[in-house]
């Protein structure tokens, strides 16, 4: 495999009622290459967002779910979620201003 860029960890961000309320504690959601590790997703979050440092990053790996159509049984894609905890002194991230 190829080594992962910082631009390709991050895919989207995790928009629920739960990861909103985090935003009040500095923690942000977001779903990552499922190859990422703590230090990488650290790194991207850091470079793509200015002014932030990160304190602490969490991740879960989630299974695919079982689908079906018909008499047809199949699974889809397997995801990755961070939970990434910024400093006091950091800035917030742009992207969730305004939700």
């Amino acid at each position: 495999m190829a080594a992962i860029q910082y631009y390709d960890v991050i895919l989207k961000p995790v928009i629920t009622e739960k990861s909103m309320n985090a935003m009040s504690e500095k923690k942000y959601t977001f779903l990552v290459h499922t190859e990422a590790n703590k230090s990488q997703i650290k790194e991207a979050v850091e470079k793509m967002f200015e002014g932030t440092k990160v304190k602490s990053v969490n991740t879960m790996n989630l299974d695919g779910k079982k689908r079906r159509r018909g008499m047809v049984v199949g699974k889809t894609a397997k995801t990755k979620k961070a939970i990434v905890t910024l400093t006091e002194d950091s800035k917030e991230i742009e992207i969730f201003e305004g939700l």
